[in-house]
């Protein structure tokens, strides 16, 4: 691949820098830039590939409780499946507490959680909504109803009184 300036860089050397970035290390692109002579821009487009990727690059020195949801979400994905030892390692090399973790992946699961019981709650509360519009449009006709009556009622009185004279002359 062909960066600025002709200068070519390896995809061990560009994982080697991204790597750099990442936990437990965390350097920030502004220091990788300036000892790698390599431009801000591309290593930030090194570490959004990364994370297009699926690895989680929280990046620029960030503690890991200034992370993103999705560099959480994307090291819940990697350490899913991984038993204690595997799991023990893994968090050695990224500066990672296994009790971080699990926090995350609690916090991933009862998300979903929350959307089903807020679309629930919804859902009740449109119910109820849509049956007091029903009710309010059965009160509306009713009044309606009473108020043409009412109206009928004065023309006939009007017409009688045409026909017949007005009672209170007399």
């Amino acid at each position: 691949m062909k960066e600025k300036n002709g200068v070519r860089y390896s995809k061990e050397q560009k994982e080697a820098i991204v790597k750099r970035m990442m936990p437990p290390h965390n350097e920030s692109v502004a220091t990788i830039s300036k000892e790698e002579g390599i431009t801000e821009p591309t290593l930030y487009k090194w570490r959004k590939a990364a994370r297009e990727a699926g690895v989680a690059t929280p990046g620029n020195g960030q503690t890991s409780d200034k992370w993103t949801s999705q560099d959480k979400f994307l090291i819940v994905m990697e350490t899913f499946a991984m038993n204690e030892t595997e799991l023990a390692e893994y968090c050695r090399k990224k500066g990672l507490y296994r009790e971080q973790i699990e926090a995350w992946r609690v916090a991933c699961l009862q998300a979903n959680g929350q959307v089903f019981d807020q679309s629930q709650e919804l859902n009740g509360a449109l119910k109820e909504e849509k049956k007091r519009a029903k009710q309010l449009e059965k009160d509306l006709q009713k009044k309606e109803k009473a108020l043409a009556e009412a109206a009928a009622l004065l023309l006939l009185r009007k017409k009688a009184q045409a026909i017949w004279g007005d009672d209170e002359d007399e």
